[in-house]
């Protein structure tokens, strides 16, 4: 019998109806994927040259000039951000000296500003924000231009298609991307969960974007720890020359060479992928859903489409009928349950359920987790969590 480290640790094990969040550990690995990892690490092999290898197979697959795979999309934005203070300063980044980095500047929309830009702020450059994050007064073009001055290393950019969580208020891509071109600054996209759809893997950096970082654990399904940097090989070229090996910053976010060929395994499945039978996968089962629960008392199922990145996929909110904390009490008994089930509120009493990272046997265990759950509700008068 094969070893259960969790069940040894003691660890439950969950069923993922989230979708891919970090928390949760992302997306499932292939059996392809973890072959071609477990085979990575039986041999000794020179990095550079494994790296030089997998980033122009990368960039081939995914029609870019050049790729790079960092350990994790937040590790990609601090060597994307580095490496455009040292193109800036025409120097490595490694040679550049505190005072040197504080005067560069990286330009960010405020209604961007998100946890995940600590990436950013450790470079140790001025954060200049511009906009609001809303719609009292959207950012003007103006705003972008005044902003851009003989220090600006780069613009960042928050990449979320509308129906996402990203607040309102910022300028549109293309907008950003122009204004950058005509005075030569960069411009690094962050779009770490924006696959689905595939074709976001060139499109963004098509339509001028001179890096954009996706995380490889997500719906790429590759490690973890790993993401995926693709863009223009001219500013590319300055992410090698600053991440790992080499000394500096970027030694402190290594990447194994088990991540680096679990992710390019990773990449060549996921462009292969019929993408279109997922999604009708996905359709046809929050059908079943709905008709499952249409004569409910308790259970209401809506289809969500965009889900709550943007991505084009479809997800479920489940909605219940109750007075009190309806959606606490309903995540309370799904994770309690044997077996856990993890996932999200949707609002007071409405809870999310994600296809992506699901399989049939856990969204029918799931199904009849809320069908007793209801029942629950239902016979106690619709009153939770008191």
């Amino acid at each position: 019998m094969a070893r259960d480290v969790y069940a040894e640790l003691g660890v439950r094990k969950v069923i993922n109806a989230a979708g891919t969040y970090t928390m949760v550990g992302g997306s499932r690995m292939s059996d392809e994927t973890l072959a071609a990892m477990a085979q990575a690490a039986r041999s000794h092999v020179v990095i550079k040259e494994l790296q030089e290898k997998v980033h122009a197979r990368l960039a081939e697959l995914t029609h870019n000039e050049a790729a790079y795979v960092t350990g994790g999309a937040a590790a990609g934005l601090h060597i994307t951000g580095a490496a455009a203070i040292a193109r800036k300063l025409g120097r490595p980044h490694w040679s550049l000296d505190r005072e040197q980095i504080a005067k560069a500047e990286i330009i960010v929309h405020r209604a961007h500003r998100n946890p995940y830009d600590w990436s950013l702020q450790l470079l140790g450059a001025k954060i200049v924000e511009i906009g609001f994050p809303n719609m009292i007064l959207p950012t003007r073009e103006e705003d972008l231009q005044y902003a851009i001055t003989e220090n600006t290393a780069a613009i960042y950019y928050f990449f979320m298609p509308p129906g996402g969580w990203t607040a309102r208020g910022a300028l549109d891509l293309d907008t950003t991307f122009r204004i950058a071109a005509r005075h030569g600054v960069p411009v690094i996209v962050d779009a770490a969960a924006q696959v689905p759809p595939v074709e976001n893997l060139w499109t963004i950096t098509e339509r001028g974007a001179s890096a954009c970082v996706f995380s490889g654990g997500k719906d790429l399904r590759g490690p973890q720890a790993s993401g995926l940097v693709v863009g223009k090989a001219d500013f590319l070229k300055w992410v090698t020359e600053t991440a790992f090996p080499t000394y500096g910053v970027g030694r402190m976010f290594k990447v194994g060479r088990e991540e680096i060929v679990g992710l390019y395994a990773a990449v060549e499945q996921y462009l292969t992928m019929d993408h279109a039978e997922r999604v009708a996968w996905a359709e046809r089962r929050i059908a079943l859903f709905r008709k499952e629960f249409e004569d409910n008392p308790v259970v209401r199922v809506q289809r969500v489409y965009p889900n709550e990145a943007g991505q084009p996929f479809p997800q479920m909110a489940v909605s219940f009928t109750g007075e009190g904390h309806v959606a606490e009490y309903v995540l309370r008994r799904l994770r309690e349950g044997d077996p856990s089930i993890f996932t999200m509120a949707a609002d007071e009493r409405s809870v999310f359920v994600n296809p992506m990272t699901l399989r049939d046997e856990e969204l029918d265990e799931i199904r009849n987790r809320i069908a007793r759950i209801g029942e629950e509700i239902f016979v106690q008068g619709g009153r939770v969590g008191e």
